[in-house]
């Protein structure tokens, strides 16, 4: 850590050194230096070149320091935060620590956290109520709290003042710190908090612990410079940093070998990819056209914004193959008065024109959507027109949300004057169209033969599989368990409203086009 960094980094000690369970000296440590992360200074997108460290390794001194421990992590929130989980739970085990299967087992728990709704931030504080009876019952248990809350300055004063028994508070840029944080709370078993709230290295080789061996994440940036007005992401991962193309590639290149059936490419605003090199032009479209070379069956990418989907990218996803035609595509409202103050910097017009282009260049594609109802003074006929585009655009699934201010952000200080029974209103009234355009779209499977990529067994029936077509469409089916992890042929007997069922025709060595 760099001395800028060291001043940013926050550190609550005890000044009692009988707590401590080394006999060290700790002396350093008697004057609270604690400073909470400041949201203000993560808006800040300062011109310092971004570092990039090729080799991380666990430095010697922690060797051995998960001997006869285990770990045990509970992750909320999107894709990014799992693979962020794959991560320390890869330093867990090069710290020689073993996963536990349930948190009752386990010596340390780490809560992977979400700012992005405030039902997210209420299910973490239910848990860490929850853990305190047992931090109780095992007082060396480490209860740590990582992810985007804790780089929130009103979540990290709340576990101060009112939940003493977290041991650890660290946030999204120095997961790579977790030996050096682990190591503090175990010496001095008093609360560390360690939250960058400035940014800017890219971590390489960092050990991961991925979820079997089928379908896998790879991050190829981190960050967003978008700030729309509602959303707290771009100061809780900070500014858009992207990887070297070369080292993506190579993970790429090691999961094919390792014989993973699909990868997705991952980012807050993943096709703003490669707009912060200045020593090349290189970008999502460029980067596609690459990977999609490899010998991997299905290539998906995660999470796009519209203003950052350029016309070569379009071009290269026409090509086909292994780059697959669905694509999540947020619009987050129909009108263009309310997209200008969530500052999303597109009208609906320009938005159903990339949409025409997409369908031009892809004629097959299935588009899906994210959409926030209740925005802040958002009037009846502003709610009509989100339901309007939807329909034109033809969407055939959405993630949908009442909108949840987030302290810090612009929104939550505008007037809101939309009553709640009216936001459940419009959210019943908007899920009713994508309820029924989603059975429309399922309803057109029946009687067709697609190809799935076998997860596993059902989370409602072990005897039956499931698993996804390149369209993104879950499919339940009676089939072998030597088919899990395999592509298959399914042919579709019936059709739910977000759902499939089909009998297994025959297994696939690699895909084909649905």
């Amino acid at each position: 850590m760099n001395e800028k960094q060291r001043l940013e980094s926050q550190q609550v000690k005890s000044a009692n050194p009988s707590d401590k369970k080394s006999a060290k000296d700790y002396s350093t440590y008697f004057e609270t230096v604690y400073t909470p992360p400041s949201l203000k200074e993560a808006k800040k997108r300062g011109k310092e070149d971004v570092s990039y460290h090729k080799d991380f390794e666990i430095p010697e001194q922690f060797n051995g320091m998960g001997r006869g421990r285990k770990f045990y992590i509970r992750t909320y929130g999107c894709q990014m935060n799992e693979h962020d989980t794959e991560v320390m739970a890869g330093i867990f085990i090069g710290l020689g620590y073993e996963p536990a299967e349930t948190p009752e087992d386990a010596n340390v728990i780490l809560l992977n956290t979400c700012a992005i709704r405030e039902n997210a931030e209420n299910k973490v504080f239910g848990e860490i109520g929850h853990l305190k009876a047992m931090k109780k019952e095992k007082p060396d248990l480490l209860l740590g709290v990582c992810g985007c809350m804790s780089q929130e300055e009103s979540v990290v004063n709340r576990i101060l003042q009112k939940h003493q028994h977290v041991d650890m508070i660290f946030g999204t840029h120095n997961i790579h710190r977790l030996p050096n944080i682990l190591q503090e709370a175990y010496m001095a078993k008093e609360m560390v908090v360690e939250v960058w709230s400035k940014e800017g290295d890219v971590i390489e080789n960092l050990p991961k612990v991925r979820r079997g061996n089928i379908k896998g994440w790879v991050n190829i940036m981190y960050g967003c410079d978008k700030f729309c007005t509602y959303c707290i992401v771009p100061y809780t991962r900070g500014k858009e940093r992207s990887r070297r193309p070369e080292d993506i590639i190579q993970e790429v290149r090691q999961l094919a070998a390792q014989g993973y059936k699909e990868i997705t490419l991952l980012g807050q605003n993943v096709n703003a990819y490669g707009k912060d090199f200045t020593d090349i032009k290189y970008g999502l479209g460029d980067l596609m056209d690459e990977v999609r070379k490899i010998d991997i069956p299905r290539i998906r990418f995660t999470t796009s914004h519209p203003r950052d989907f350029d016309d070569h990218l379009i071009e290269v996803l026409a090509k086909g193959g292994n780059l697959m035609s669905h694509i999540h595509l947020p619009v987050q409202s129909g009108s263009s008065e309310v997209l200008k103050i969530m500052a999303r910097k597109y009208t609906r017009e320009q938005y159903l024109e990339l949409v025409n282009k997409i369908k031009a260049a892809i004629p097959d594609v299935t588009l899906t959507t994210d959409i926030i109802v209740g925005y802040p003074n958002e009037t009846e006929e502003q709610f009509e027109e989100t339901l309007s585009l939807y329909s034109e655009v033809g969407f055939e699934s959405a993630y949908t949300f009442i909108y949840s201010p987030r302290e810090g952000t612009p929104a939550a200080k505008m007037v809101d004057n939309v009553p709640m029974s009216v936001k459940k209103e419009r959210l019943q009234r908007l899920n009713a169209v994508v309820n029924e355009r989603s059975a429309k779209a399922l309803k057109q499977y029946e009687g067709k033969i697609v190809n799935v990529l076998v997860e596993g067994e059902s989370k409602n029936n072990p005897d039956v599989l499931a698993g996804y077509t390149e369209k993104s469409k879950l499919v339940n089916f009676i089939g072998p368990k030597t088919a899990i992890g395999k592509i298959v042929k399914v042919k579709i007997n019936d059709a739910k409203t977000w759902s499939l069922k089909g009998e297994m025709i025959e297994e696939l060595q690699t895909a084909e086009v649905e």
